[in-house]
This record gives C-alpha cells, structure tokens and sequence, in this order.
C-alpha cells in the first residue's frame, strides 16, 4: 500500500528498461544485486524542484526507490548513485518495515501507560470527579509520553540515516557516496 499510495499522491512514473533513462534503471538494479536484494525494486520519477529521493514498500521484495527531478537535473551520475545506494540500503536494512513497527509499538505504549497511570491518579478522586480526572490526565500524559516516544523514533531514525549512508558507501562506492553527501550538504546551505 505504501509504495501505491507514494506513486498516486507524488505523482510517481515508474520507468523501466525501455525508457530513455535506461541509465537510472540499470544503476538501481546494479545497486539492488549487489546489496543481495531478493528482487529489483521498481525505479521512479517525480516532478519537484526539491532536491530529493525515497524508498518505499513493504518488504524487500515490494519496493520502490523513486527520484526527483530536482536531484536529477543537480547532480551528476556518481552523485546520483550514491544517493541510490542509500536508498537501496534502507531497502536491505529493512527500514521501512521496522520504522512502521517501531511507531507502532511506541504509540501502543504511550496508550497504555497514560491509561493505567491515569486510572491510578483518578482513584485518589471523588466518584463523580473520577471520570472527568482520567479523561484529562490521560490526555495529558499522552501528550508528554508522546514527546518522549517521539525522541525515542527520532533518534532510531538517526541511526538509521547513518546506516544507510554506509551501506551507500558499500554499495555505490565510497567516493560516490561521499561526493552525493557534500552535494546534499551545499544545496542545503544555499
């Protein structure tokens, strides 16, 4: 679903070995067997200005790694590449799997600890009042466990980034994935 709902609402065209950026096609594939991919993600194009591309799908073997045409026009091929093995490393990694898990387990326990925390602080209140006490501790201790939860996902995002990076610089190459990083690093600056 996800990688369907990335191609409707970014407006996605999926190319393939017969489209004139053949090129993209085969360095995604190239990228995908030596990263030990059971199958070839699909490769797609999107129309923005911004300097961007994304993995997407289920599993290993339903994904998408998608580039903008922003990226493409401002980068040369080795830059793109490792730009490619990045994306192609949280495919391998697992990433998108594993995020959607995470954020799930954590919303889960956010859920469940203001719940029981509330109740136990509205047992301390008077019967007509318990209800009202639980409702409104609830929703604040889901706010502030939803913060803390949240640094929880940002910081394994983080990590994630990092090893994707290097399993770019595995993939790509190291020089490839390093001159994609200082060119991400100045279209960021200006």
């Amino acid at each position: 679903i996800a990688r369907i709902m990335g191609k409707m609402t970014m407006g996605i065209q999926v190319i393939d070995r017969s489209c004139r950026d053949v090129w993209l096609v085969l360095m995604v594939e190239d990228l995908a067997r030596k990263a030990g991919l059971p199958v070839m993600p699909e490769v797609g194009v999107y129309d923005s200005p911004e300097v961007n591309a994304f993995a997407t799908g289920p599993s290993k073997r339903r994904s998408l790694v998608a580039f903008s045409t922003g990226l493409l026009r401002s980068m040369n091929r080795n830059e793109i590449e490792g730009v490619a093995g990045h994306e192609i490393a949280h495919i391998a990694n697992g990433d998108m799997v594993t995020m959607t898990l995470l954020q799930g387990v954590i919303n889960a326990f956010v859920m469940c600890f203001a719940r029981v925390i509330a109740w136990a602080i509205s047992q301390n209140s008077r019967d007509e009042d318990r209800q009202t006490s639980s409702y409104l501790v609830t929703f604040l201790l889901e706010m502030v466990l939803g913060v803390l939860g949240m640094i929880v996902v940002c910081a394994f995002s983080r990590y994630r980034e990092f090893r994707a990076d290097r399993g770019g610089a595995q993939y790509a190459g190291k020089q490839d994935m390093i001159a994609a990083l200082e060119r991400l690093a100045s279209n960021q600056r200006r």
